[in-house]
């Protein structure tokens, strides 16, 4: 193990990976159950995506560890799978089908992209500012969504705001993120999980910690086929580019998966793996030098690249590298023992799902927190005082929150670099890589707003 995943080298002990693949799991083990009900409302068996949710986790999670050798968790993707059911299947028209046909092409060019190493290129020009920017940003998009997820900022009246603290969960939330604190405070070993665990221990006579009813693994298994290969009947790729009137809205949509999914990637990657040095400066050196799949960057990529297909085949939306790998990163995991753990844990929650839902937002949502409030750190390498710098960072620091998305966060970023670099007549510091990533947001945004 020590050989495999090189330990000692990466700081990090086999203990430690194991509390940080834990962490990451409890942290995302809400997708197993909110993945299913959400894709079911397309018509989907809800058997079949919530065994290919865990199937495709599992696959793509393992891929991340034992082949690239870091700790990310992979699994179906919150706001695709959105994009994929109301905008999709019930905006466009779509059949469920058709659209986990789109989803595997998207897979497809994901990896020609990664192996042609143009994801690669795309970090490389990112300016070191706005990358910053990206790690700080990721920081308030992982503590939105523990919040959120709680359900203690409210929208009522379409104006944000502090829920009435009046119901038990947002009891527990409070205890246990005070709980967190402290224990970080105080610099407990594996603070973070036990501020999981305990809170969500605590919830039970609360009634916050309670099991939900799922199906059966065996009536999931009876229902996988109905999902399983899907993209491959006539109701499939068969029927996609049938309608030749339709073709330019499939490719428009294809175009709009991939941009979200590889945007996403990155930006999660930047921003986990910059500071915590999981992708340190001599591995960007070795990317730039290395020929295939050397550098953990390349191997990450391309794990991430063909996970998406793979899900497609078994019957879900996109799936991608998560941005709560941030929490079991932030409890120390710094190679791929914490991705396998991670799958072990998803591979035993098919039989567990009960159990595994039980654990509540509540309990999940202060871990969150409390690593955004780490990885803001990344804010304090940005010039601040310098106002051309200010503006890009901002925009892509604050927009991944506001829009909840990482890859419109960026977009911003972008947009507004090369805004102010026109201004200053220094157009020649554009990579053109960062031109072309721009420009095509741009379309994107247009193209969506004209469907």
């Amino acid at each position: 193990m020590e050989k495999f995943f090189k330990l000692k080298q990466n700081g990090t002990t086999a203990g430690r990976e194991v509390v940080a693949g834990l962490t990451t799991f409890f942290a995302m083990a809400y997708i197993i159950a909110v993945n299913p009900t959400l894709l079911s409302e397309s018509g989907m068996e809800w058997g079949a995506v919530f065994l290919a949710t865990i199937i495709s986790s599992i696959i793509g999670t393992l891929i991340m560890g034992l082949v690239a050798n870091v700790p990310y968790a992979q699994a179906p993707g919150m706001g695709l799978n959105a994009f994929f059911v109301y905008t999709v299947c019930f905006g466009l028209g779509f059949t469920w089908q058709q659209a986990l046909s789109m989803v595997f092409i998207c897979g497809l060019i994901n990896i020609l992209i990664t192996v042609t190493k143009v994801r690669k290129y795309i970090i490389k020009a990112i300016p070191r500012s706005l990358q910053n920017a990206i790690g700080g940003g990721i920081g308030i998009f992982v503590a939105y969504i523990g919040l959120l997820n709680v359900g203690i900022i409210t929208f009522d009246s379409g104006v944000p705001a502090l829920a009435t603290l009046n119901q038990p969960a947002f009891w527990l939330f409070l205890i246990g993120l005070a709980l967190t604190i402290v224990l970080l405070v105080c610099k407990v070993k594996g603070a973070i999980l036990i501020g999981i665990v305990v809170t969500a221990l605590i919830g039970i006579p609360m009634g916050v910690t309670a099991t939900t009813e799922t199906i059966s693994f065996t009536e999931a298994c009876r229902q996988l086929p109905t999902t399983f290969g899907a993209i491959f009947t006539k109701e499939g790729l068969g029927s996609l580019f049938s309608d030749a009137a339709k073709i330019p809205l499939v490719l428009v949509t294809i175009f709009s998966f991939s941009l979200s999914d590889t945007f996403d990637t990155i930006g999660t990657f930047i921003g986990t793996g910059r500071r915590s040095g999981i992708f340190s400066d001599e591995d960007e050196k070795a990317m730039e030098t290395s020929v295939g799949f050397k550098s953990k960057m390349d191997k990450a990529l391309f794990a991430d690249a063909t996970a998406t297909s793979i899900g497609a085949i078994l019957g879900t939306s996109n799936t991608t590298t998560y941005v709560e790998s941030a929490a079991g990163i932030g409890a120390g995991g710094r190679t791929g023992l914490t991705s396998v753990v991670v799958a072990i844990c998803f591979a035993i929650s098919a039989f567990l799902a009960t159990f595994v839902s039980a654990i509540p937002f509540a309990a999940t949502a202060p871990a969150l927190i409390v690593v955004g409030i780490m990885m803001m750190s990344a804010f304090g390498e940005i010039k601040w005082s310098d106002f051309d710098e200010a503006v890009p960072a901002f925009f892509a620091g604050v927009f991944m929150a506001i829009c909840y998305s990482i890859s419109y966060g960026i977009a911003a970023g972008f947009v507004f670099y090369c805004i102010t670099k026109i201004c200053k007549k220094q157009v020649k510091e554009i990579h053109p890589i960062l031109w072309i990533a721009t420009a095509l947001f741009i379309l994107n945004f247009v193209l969506l707003a004209i469907i």
